[in-house]
């Protein structure tokens, strides 16, 4: 269906994502490649940027694991339809932070949600689509929870879930990436930014063919 590239950025809080995300499609424009920035929940599509606030912010324990689901699979079919999609048909790149992986590390690794139903959520929601390439950015969860407090804001729900939950998550996308290496790169968040992201435009150039000038 689409003739652009979809990568996907994950891992727990704190990890770098979003600057990492703006830093790659600097490079895929320096490359030529036009780029959409993107982010789940929400991604810029109107409706979705609703639901992302009914799930980032407020108390801890507003909604139970299949309420969670649900609204993040919602919003994803809108960020989708709206966003993802046009752009690929277009022939342009979108760089997401973050996409379905996460809801299997959150709702299902994090908070117990079979994995059966997540991936029957995925097929209603998605169908055959998947990310060209998505890197996880790993880190301990003990950092990453002390880089993401730095940031303020009230979109800190679940950064207050505690630490056993954020291990738990930071073992959910490590065996996601295990089950499917064809898709799937692990990269070490702990070093320098700028080492983070020569990794990353190393894997993107090796996976996706891109020459970086």
């Amino acid at each position: 269906m689409a003739s652009g590239r979809f990568i996907t950025l994950e891992g727990g809080e704190g990890a770098g994502k979003s600057t990492h995300v703006d830093l790659l499609i600097e490079s895929l424009d320096a490359a030529g490649i036009t780029a959409v920035k993107s982010q789940e929940p929400g991604g810029g599509s109107a409706e979705a940027e609703k639901i992302r606030a009914l799930l980032v912010e407020g108390d801890v324990g507003r909604w139970d694991p299949v309420a969670e689901a649900l609204l993040h699979s919602a919003a994803r079919r809108d960020h989708l339809v709206n966003i993802v999609w046009p752009a690929l048909e277009l022939g342009h790149w979108v760089v997401s932070d973050r996409f379905a992986d996460s809801t299997m590390a959150y709702q299902g690794y994090g908070h117990g949600l079979d994995r059966a139903a997540i991936e029957q959520l995925y097929e209603i929601t998605v169908g055959d689509f998947r990310p060209d390439l998505t890197i996880v950015l790993d880190l301990p969860a003990e950092e990453g929870l002390k880089r993401a407090g730095k940031r303020g804001g009230n979109e800190d729900r679940y950064e207050r879930m505690g630490l056993d939950f954020h291990e738990r998550l930071r073992d959910g996308f490590l065996d996601i990436a295990r089950r499917e290496p064809e898709r799937c790169v692990v990269i070490d968040a702990r070093p320098p930014r700028e080492q983070v992201q020569a990794a990353i435009r190393d894997c993107v150039a090796e996976r996706l063919e891109v020459e970086f000038p």
